[in-house]
């Protein structure tokens, strides 16, 4: 068997390393080339050298302001979500009635597009909002953040729930009982079995939500466009909009989703590493 694998093994392996470099690696390397030229089109791409990331960092390029807007989401994103994704988990493996139904509840805003929900919260926010202050969700920066917290978490809460339900079902009902003879309460056992053994469950949620938390572009578009003044825009939506809307702009635009890769890149590791270290053995 091991010797038919190897004789087929490079066959196999064509379809899927066509398709990674084509929708992958070209297309990347294409990009960080083009990330060092001005243009319109790829024909007429000219070299430009460092010029284009020069201005990425300058205020005028709103590239600074978007990152701290899409650190800040990001943060409390990050934290809310795995929180209330968690306290949720351990309330549906307790066997209470109905528990896959509030499981499916749950579970739904996630099967649902970003634009659809920007729309949707959109509507009921700036309701609230215009009814309460006068205002709408452009109205101020601090609304908008808000309004894209409180969506986020509507949306991916139910996704990393089934995540740490699968991983506290995994825990064996040894360790509880053995726990519960020693006389050990519930926070006990929480603290002490459950939070380290979901440890990995932790590092897959974290990840996942924070690499989303960078990567949000759709609900953005619909929720606020980065209104007021670009002031809730953040990165994939700043650099769709210095691509695309802004003349002359394009080698700036790929400029800056180049260092929108590095720093998701950057960001996902020294998140991995600092959730893999409490895991444990």
């Amino acid at each position: 068997m091991q010797k038919t694998y190897k004789r087929y093994f490079a066959i196999f392996m064509i379809p899927t390393l066509a398709a990674f470099l084509v929708a992958f690696a070209i297309p990347f390397v294409m990009g960080l080339y083009l990330s060092f030229c001005n243009f319109k089109t790829i024909g007429n791409a000219k070299w430009v050298g460092l010029t284009n990331y020069m201005f990425v960092f300058k205020d005028s390029s709103g590239f600074l302001s978007a990152l701290w807007f899409t650190v800040k989401v990001a943060v409390v994103g990050v934290i809310s979500t795995n929180v209330l994704s968690f306290a949720l988990a351990l309330l549906l493996t307790k066997g209470l009635k109905g528990t896959n139904v509030y499981r499916t509840i749950f579970f739904l805003p996630n099967l649902i597009g970003g634009i659809i929900l920007g729309y949707i919260w959109q509507l009921l926010l700036n309701g609230i909002l215009i009814n309460l202050t006068g205002a709408d969700l452009t109205y101020s920066a601090t609304y908008g953040y808000w309004g894209i917290i409180i969506l986020y978490n509507w949306q991916k809460i139910g996704y990393l729930m089934i995540i740490y339900i699968a991983g506290i079902q995994a825990i064996p009902g040894d360790l509880y009982e053995a726990a519960s003879i020693d006389g050990a309460n519930y926070w006990q056992t929480l603290k002490s079995i459950v939070i380290p053994l979901v440890m990995s469950t932790v590092t897959v949620c974290s990840f996942l939500s924070l690499t989303d938390c960078f990567k949000m572009y759709d609900q953005n578009l619909a929720l606020t466009g980065g209104a007021p003044a670009n002031q809730t825009a953040m990165l994939a939506l700043d650099i769709s909009n210095t691509y695309y809307n802004r003349v002359g702009f394009a080698g700036v635009g790929q400029a800056k989703a180049v260092v929108f890769t590095v720093i998701v890149f950057a960001v996902a590791l020294i998140q991995l590493r600092a959730t893999r270290s409490r895991e444990a053995e």
